[in-house]
Order: structure tokens, then sequence, then C-alpha cells
């Protein structure tokens, strides 16, 4: 699936896809944000990221870990409010017109209040983004993980759920009978009522459906590994990874599940 030359696959896709990593780190040079606060706590257990600017070497050699540390870091400065808006110039947009090179896969649900780029603070061209109600993977979302696993070189994959999610929400209520859905939705939550019936029950409504939440971003990338061999198969030769997270809408944090 990588290339057998002597440089990293991630950098060898890129190039094919029309950006070499000296031209992109005159780009990034020039549009580099300023710097995050120094000294920022952690995110979810995680280092945060000082500085948003990055050459596109640091960018392209990213390993899964590398990748999440840049997530947790943007996200760090999305909770405290000190956003740098990287990546978002009109030289950094025309630099993309003949490729991509995103360091991060992330699913997230269709929710208005979960867009990626805002919540890990990070702009055009670093994320491949997907997006469907409560995360559900059907083929055409599995086969675009897939693609930007293998074809783009993409070494972290994020299953993003959120906080009182409205598919997981409906999912309950139909599981305890309280109420149906019709037309397609009822595909969303047929895809999600294994994640709902999965968790153990609570007197605390509030606190069972973030642990469905939870479970239903979990189960979602267990499901990647189990249906797809392009992704099993990154996961066991290529150092990618899969990992589940869940962001809360009142604080802004992403908490890293698995």
């Amino acid at each position: 699936m990588r290339e057998s030359s002597g440089e990293p696959a991630a950098v060898t896709r890129r190039r094919l896809f029309g950006i070499t990593a000296g031209t992109a780190a005159s780009l990034v040079a020039a549009d580099a944000p300023a710097p995050a606060l120094a000294g920022s706590p952690t995110v979810a257990g995680t280092p945060a990221v000082t500085s948003a600017g990055a050459s596109a070497r640091e960018v392209t050699s990213l390993d899964a870990e590398g990748a999440w540390r840049r997530l947790a870091g943007g996200n760090h400065r999305f909770v405290t409010g000190h956003q740098t808006h990287p990546h978002e110039s009109l030289r950094w947009r025309e630099s993309l017109v003949e490729g991509q090179h995103p360091f991060a896969v992330v699913l997230g649900c269709a929710d208005s209040r979960v867009p990626p780029e805002l919540v890990f603070d990070h702009g055009l061209g670093d994320l491949f983004t997907i997006r469907s109600a409560g995360e559900v993977l059907d083929n055409s979302v599995l086969g675009s993980v897939e693609y930007a696993v293998e074809h783009l070189g993409v070494p972290l994959v994020v299953v993003l759920g959120h906080a009182k999610c409205g598919a997981v929400s409906a999912t309950i209520d139909v599981v305890r009978g309280r109420g149906q859905v019709s037309g397609d939705v009822s595909v969303l939550v047929r895809s999600i009522e294994p994640a709902v019936l999965a968790t153990p029950p609570d007197g605390d409504e509030a606190r069972f459906l973030a642990a469905a939440v939870d479970n239903q971003a979990k189960r979602v990338a267990s499901l990647m590994l189990e249906r797809s061999v392009t992704i099993r198969t990154a996961v066991a030769h290529h150092g990618v990874k899969v990992v589940a997270a869940s962001y809360q809408l009142d604080t802004g944090a992403v908490t890293r599940l698995t």
C-alpha cells in the first residue's frame, strides 16, 4: 500500500498530489499564525502544542501520536479562546489548488455545533473531514476514510462524538418505546441502536446519554477496523491509529476515549 522509496510514504503521496515539502514549507512560513501561549496545560491528557505553525516537513512526517498532539493543541486554543485560525490566507488557499496534505481524518457528527476545523483550530487542507449524524458508518463514509488513509497517507483517524447528540438521543427514545422515526432517519437509528443497547442502565438520563454517545464513538472506531482490510493493514503495518473521542458542548474540550 505504501511506496518502497526511502522517503516517508506520506510525503511521497503528497508530492504525487502536487505539493513538494520545500514549496509547502515556504507557504507555511508565510501563513504561520501567532504562537499560542507557552506552557499551555494539557488537553485530554496530552501535552498541548504550543504553536499552530509548523514546517511542511513536520506536518507531512507526523505519526499518529504527533497528529493527535497537533489536534489537542488546537483544541486547547479553542477552549481557552486563543485561536490562531491558521491556513486561511489567500496564498495558502492557492497553494492547495494542485493537491492536499491533511494530517488527520475526523469523522464527526453532522451537528452544526461541532465543526472539526473550528473545534481543533485548524484550516484549509489540515483535516480530512467526514460528517454524518451520530457518526454513522456506511459504505461511502468507510470508503472516504480508506481513501484518506491509503491515498493521502493520513496517519490518524478520529471518530468524534459529542455531548447531547440528537441522533443518539432519538435512538434512546426509540429503544425505550418513547418515540418513533420515519423515512431514512430510521437507518440512522438502527445503526446507533447497538451502542445504546450496550450501554449499562443508569437512572440519570444525562449520564446515560453521555455514556451512549461515548459508546457510539468507540463502536464506530472498532467497526472501521472490523469492516476494512485497508484500514486494518494500515494500522498493523504502517502505524496508522483509529481513536474515539468526545466533545463537550459547554467547555469546548475534546477528550480522547481510546
